[in-house]
């Protein structure tokens, strides 16, 4: 009997290698892949940048570094944190977005009661509840994944991204 041994390198913002995919059945032109950390990297703050799509689904990467705008969704959405750590703020809005698809921007100063935060690192998710605004606020850069759907606020840099 051989004993295997598996060492799982976590990648973040300060640390990542590119990574590959090896295509077993189909044609590699049917494939994309990037790396979220490499596309935090070069992407501004809470810039939503499109990583993973299914149909209208799509998982957006974000920067996250100083304090974003304040946000909010019709559906709920998620987010997981890859790297750093991240303050989330949350207000029940008075006037929550009723329909639309994706994120929104609802300005500076969201009408509303607060609700409170959470904490994220590494590792660490939260659901970011339909009818709420939320803020993102972080010291250092790191990188979050949020799943929403396509919007008006989601980037798509396919040709930018994705080695195929």
């Amino acid at each position: 009997m051989t004993e295997s041994s598996f060492h799982t390198a976590f990648g973040s913002l300060d640390g990542y290698r590119k990574g590959e995919i090896e295509i077993t059945t189909g044609d590699a032109r049917h494939y994309v892949f990037s790396n979220v950390f490499e596309v935090a990297s070069a992407s501004a703050p809470y810039e939503k940048v499109v990583v993973g799509k299914n149909l209208e689904y799509v998982i957006e990467a974000l920067r996250t570094e100083g304090q974003s705008a304040w946000f909010a969704c019709a559906h709920d959405e998620f987010v997981i944190l890859m790297d750093g750590e991240v303050r989330i703020d949350f207000i029940k809005l008075d006037t929550p977005p009723q329909s639309g698809t994706g994120t929104v921007d609802v300005g500076q100063h969201p009408a509303g009661r607060a609700m409170g935060h959470v904490v994220l690192r590494r590792g660490h998710q939260a659901l970011l509840p339909a009818g709420c605004a939320y803020r993102f606020s972080a010291q250092r850069a790191g990188v979050a994944l949020v799943q929403t759907t396509l919007g008006e606020l989601s980037v798509q840099k396919w040709a930018d991204i994705c080695l195929h």
